[in-house]
């Protein structure tokens, strides 16, 4: 009877498929067999790309007249240190007793890439069975569905193929411009940041990120504060008052006044002292008084990116840490799979979500989060989330979005305490969507005060209370300093929630009381003093988000996830950027704040590439390359069509290039 081989990423995911298949053979020199199985494993990337020097010795100087080198055909050789390996899987494939070949390799676009380099020089026999295992969990159940409903290789060959066109790409865009600028810029380099020689490292993603950074930097530098003055109004008694902000309407004496810095504010403090005393003596009435109940959900799930975000924010983290800690989580069956861009489930997932919400509960040894299951539980609250903003099949391509598994809890007491708390953060995002949504009490009260018969200048009040705290009660702490109440998520921002002031109530009582077109009393005015603020630097996590969004730091949460296309880079990749951008001295990282700052050297490459090929800084450009390989994956386009274009843009700039040299 033949056997099957089954092939993982490393010896600690088939140590995982091993425990779910009930092999208990010992573990040989690189795999594991049974009588029905053989289980070894990749460690990481076992073939690579060979340098431009094996493909003719010449091409190990930098020369322009070798320039730019693009092969007819490509060459692979196994990497040395994991040469071993290598030879054990060979040896495998190549056993007259197997049938069935299983790629268990990482479910993404690299990790195919990994596995298809080691087929591609092994040369399997043609008439063994290949097939495709894709797991979004390490979990012994989510392994065996995996296995059973394991699709034929060739169902993967788009996502191969594009796998091997981005390592195409960024070898050819890397190796040709870095050798290109480097021969031309190279000395001018060297004399401007004093040292003896200097190379440039150009790369697709890379370059364009340190663009995003020194360009923050530069309007950071260049910002200059301008001051404006607001007006606040008092309307009431001395006892009882509430306060309304001015702005310029169409109907306002100052209507596009360039006494104006903007709709709320003057140029001047002596205008706005005039405005001030034109107001005397007027007569104000409330104009008008809306009032409204404001419902908010909870936040979409974690994606890669997002959690990234958080974790700089909250532990002052780097991204590759995160990713480590999140990727160690998974393989210890406590989350699904890590590298993925979608923020929600899957229809097929939200059917079975009970599974988790039930393991959470019986395993999670958390008094928090069991008080918040229990409450779940007692308010009978819905776990149907299949009409739900948390489903959407459209919106996930390899893998939905990061949740606890419900399981792993027998490797939970021996995490690190940081680790503990990225679990936590992971599982209160989880359960908020299963809580109603925050309601609020909202008034919104506009004062007129008329000037004349056509001019009425408009002045307005706002106020919001928190009625029922729904999802808040489990993303919301208190901090121990200032006793004030702030979201667990630094993405949930709202002032009155977060502050809570205690006049809010008041205000919203007084509010209450006015009456549409009654005559208010004016207490007085006051000038407030404002200030335009520098657009803020980016840190270790924000940055990932703005490489997500396409080059764009999007605040707003919905927003960003309506946006959202192709990025720069992808959520596999982008941490990895960041660090071999601070390893080669380009970008320079605070670690106790995280905030990401270009070194001199940084802002050198900059200026040379922003004068030579400035739309290699463009992150539209990049993201269109990453558009370009998603389309590869979906079928959309040829992959022969995205080659040429590449090597048409390589050639093109090499001839635009080196005539302006």
């Amino acid at each position: 009877m033949g056997k099957k081989l089954l092939i993982t990423e490393k010896p600690s995911v088939a140590m995982e498929f091993a425990k779910a298949l009930k092999i208990k053979a010992d573990r040989k020199n690189g795999y594991l067999e049974s009588e029905e199985w053989i289980i070894t494993w990749c460690v990481g990337h076992l073939v690579t790309m060979s340098y431009p020097e094996k493909y003719n010795e010449k091409l190990k100087f930098w020369r322009l007249d070798t320039l730019p080198f693009i092969p007819e055909d490509w060459k692979y050789e196994v990497i040395p240190a994991t040469q071993r390996q290598y030879n054990v899987i060979n040896e495998l494939i190549h056993r007259d007793d197997i049938e069935e070949i299983y790629n268990a390799g990482d479910s993404g676009r690299e990790g195919e890439y990994i596995q298809r380099l080691v087929f591609m020089m092994t040369k399997p026999d043609p008439k063994i069975k290949m097939k495709r295992v894709w797991i979004d969990s390490q979990t012994e159940e989510e392994i065996l569905r995996g296995i059973r409903e394991a699709k034929d290789l060739s169902e993967y060959d788009s996502l191969s193929d594009s796998a091997y066109l981005r390592a195409k790409e960024d070898y050819l865009i890397g190796i040709n411009f870095s050798r290109l600028l480097s021969i031309i810029f190279g000395k001018r380099l060297a004399k401007d940041i004093n040292e003896e020689k200097a190379s440039i490292s150009v790369g697709r993603v890379m370059t364009c990120v340190l663009g995003m950074v020194v360009s923050r930097e530069r309007e950071i530098r260049n910002f200059q504060k301008t001051k404006y003055y607001k007006i606040i109004g008092k309307f009431g008694t001395e006892d009882s008052y509430f306060k309304a902000e001015w702005k310029s309407a169409e109907d306002s004496t100052m209507w596009e006044s360039n006494k104006l810095y903007n709709e709320t504010g003057f140029k001047k403090e002596k205008d706005t002292q005039d405005f001030i005393l034109s107001l005397k003596d007027k007569k104000a009435i409330i104009k008008e008084i809306k009032k409204s109940k404001q419902k908010d959900n909870a936040p979409l799930l974690f994606n890669l990116a997002e959690i990234q975000n958080e974790c700089t924010k909250r532990f002052k983290i780097k991204p590759d840490e995160t990713l480590e800690i999140i990727q160690n989580l998974y393989e210890k069956k406590l989350v699904t799979y890590p590298r993925t861009d979608a923020r929600v489930l899957s229809t097929a997932v939200a059917k079975e979500i009970k599974k988790n919400l039930n393991g959470i509960a019986k395993g999670y040894k958390n008094e928090e989060a069991q008080k918040y299951i229990n409450k779940m539980v007692e308010e009978k609250y819905s776990t149907n989330l299949l009409k739900t903003k948390y489903v959407n099949d459209s919106k996930i391509t390899d893998h939905y979005a990061i949740i606890p598994t419900g399981q792993g809890y027998e490797n939970f007491d021996k995490l690190p305490e940081l680790q503990k708390q990225v679990y936590d953060i992971i599982v209160k995002r989880f359960l908020a969507i299963f809580f109603p949504p925050t309601e609020y009490n909202k008034i919104q009260v506009t004062v007129q005060i008329q000037m004349n018969e056509n001019k009425n200048e408009l002045f307005y009040a706002s106020e919001k209370i928190c009625i029922n705290k729904g999802y808040l009660e489990i993303l919301q702490k208190k901090d121990k300093k200032t006793n004030k109440l702030s979201t667990e998520s630094s993405e949930i921002v709202d002032n009155s929630v977060d502050k809570q002031e205690e006049n809010s109530e008041e205000n919203i009582k007084i509010l209450k009381t006015l009456k549409k077109n009654q005559e208010i009393q004016v207490n007085n005015f006051e000038t407030k003093e404002a200030e335009t603020s520098p657009p803020s630097r980016y840190n270790s996590g924000s940055i990932i988000l703005a490489m997500e969004n396409a080059g764009k730091l999007i605040e707003d949460e919905e927003l960003r996830e309506q946006i959202k296309g192709a990025g720069i880079g992808t959520s596999a990749t982008r941490a990895g950027i960041i660090k071999k951008l601070e390893q080669i001295k380009y970008l320079q990282i605070n670690s106790k704040t995280q905030i990401i700052t270009p070194t001199q050297k940084g802002e050198k490459i900059y200026d040379i590439v922003n004068n030579s090929m400035p739309d290699m800084l463009n992150p539209k450009l990049t993201a269109s390359w990453e558009k370009g390989l998603d389309m590869v994956a979906k079928k959309e386009i040829e992959p022969n069509e995205f080659m040429v274009k590449l090597e048409n843009y390589i050639r093109s700039k090499f001839n635009r290039l080196v005539v302006k040299r």
